[in-house]
């Protein structure tokens, strides 16, 4: 190599660098300096008003003992069993779309609309929808589905699920726009030669159009997934982690240390418990769609 391509390369280099300096900033000042200050806190007593007292990892072991804690984390994996509805719900819902149909393109608008709806006009809006007048116990009695109304948001163990259905209501338009572009992006050849193989719409679906779609099902996966575990202004703004805790998650539990009881330090070490809990949930889906569970046709 010449000392004019070394130069080039320099050059080059420093170019993409110099590209990547604002997002590289925005990064260390918004994301690694947090994590970095928040593990380290993690380790200290501090609630603002009094210095920072060093307590080692005990914060950590006041964890294992901690019922609030253990409510917590339960209700977050909970919410994790949204991610596969929410995904086949997306996919299907994209291929739907997908088709050249008229007005499809309102159509898409449509489930798009709840996405781009901020989160306490939504959980407004499904508190009243959930009010034992509201209109889904009305609709659900007019139909004799339920003899009385359901107390959707106080009731211990239908909470929970209930909120999880207005983030899958409210998530389905952006996964969605996900598969989307996918499917968008596979060759019609593929499809067409497996049809005049014999195949079936169904078996072309499960065995063509699934696995080439594996690199948007990790994304949209990893994103859901990491959604489902850090949930919290839907919760903040229906039910305040009530009734008797039965929704109180994760994030949840970070907010009320944090800026009720302004025990920093704990809530540091919750942040990186979760933190940690969310890292395991990553690589199983890196080992689940990258590695097995769908082959190629």
């Amino acid at each position: 190599m010449n000392k004019s391509d070394s130069g080039r390369r320099v050059r080059t280099t420093l170019i993409a660098y110099l590209f990547l300096a604002p997002a590289l900033g925005l990064l260390a000042v918004f994301t690694f300096y947090p994590v970095i200050f928040g593990t380290i806190l993690s380790l200290f007593e501090y609630d603002i008003i009094n210095p920072p007292r060093y307590v080692g990892l005990s914060q950590f072991q006041r964890l294992l003992v901690d019922r609030y804690f253990w409510i917590a984390i339960a209700n977050s994996a909970k919410y994790v069993l949204v991610v596969p509805v929410i995904q086949l719900g997306a996919i299907l819902l994209a291929v739907l779309v997908n088709r050249q149909l008229r007005g499809i393109k309102a159509f898409r608008a449509a489930y798009y609309i709840p996405v781009i709806t901020s989160w306490p006009v939504v959980g407004i809006m499904w508190t009243w929808m959930y009010d034992q007048q509201g209109i889904i116990n009305y609709m659900l009695q007019s139909l004799q589905a339920i003899d009385r109304p359901i107390s959707w948001l106080s009731h211990p163990t239908l909470t929970l699920y209930a909120i999880m259905f207005v983030t899958m209501w409210k998530g389905l338009g952006w996964y969605m726009v996900i598969y989307l572009a996918g499917l968008q992006s596979i060759p019609a050849e593929y499809e067409e030669a497996a049809m005049m193989d014999g195949a079936s719409r169904a078996r072309v679906f499960w065995n063509v159009t699934v696995p080439l779609l594996r690199p948007y099902i990790l994304l949209a996966s990893l994103v859901s997934t990491m959604a489902a575990l850090k949930v919290f202004e839907e919760i903040y703004v229906m039910t305040r982690g009530g009734p008797f805790f039965s929704t109180y998650t994760m994030f949840m539990y970070i907010f009320d240390e944090a800026f009720q009881e302004l025990n920093m330090g704990y809530a540091s070490a919750l942040a990186v418990v979760l933190a940690a809990v969310i890292l395991v949930f990553s690589v199983i889906n890196f080992r689940v769609f990258r590695r097995g569970g769908l082959e190629y046709y």
